[in-house]
């Protein structure tokens, strides 16, 4: 596999289509990252990194609203890829969905979204799009 984010994305959107309640993804640190990401931001209901073969998995609940059961996640979009990375400064940073949305970066400091690394003034790799 060339994208093991492209792939988390898309084991995400596709459960979110299939209407599934849990997901389950093969695990690695940028993965667990993005994952508590998302937890932190509202995004998914629960995450539980399980210990296993080689590199383990992460178990997610999505999250879907009780009254019409439309998903919290309206669109996942991965925007750097190995054939093309995009970067972003810090003055430069991307607004998701005119700030309601959030872009997912892979900073010196780590994996943190958009606001944090505006804040802290960094920039790094915009690895995906979530709102």
């Amino acid at each position: 596999m060339t994208d093991p984010i492209a792939d988390y994305l898309t084991r995400l959107r596709n459960a979110i289509k299939a209407g599934h309640r849990v997901v389950e993804i093969p695990s690695s640190k940028m993965k667990q990252e993005i994952t508590k990401i998302l937890f932190e931001q509202g995004y998914i209901l629960n995450y539980k990194f399980v210990e296993g073969n080689p590199s383990g998995t992460i178990k997610i609940a999505l999250k879907y609203d009780s009254v019409d059961n439309v998903s919290a996640i309206k669109c996942l979009t991965r925007v750097s890829r190995p054939g093309l990375r995009q970067y972003a400064g810090y003055k430069d940073m991307p607004r998701v969905l005119n700030g309601l949305g959030i872009a997912i970066l892979s900073t010196s400091k780590g994996i943190m979204t958009n606001k944090a690394a505006a804040e802290q003034k960094i920039g790094g790799e915009v690895l995906c799009y979530v709102y």
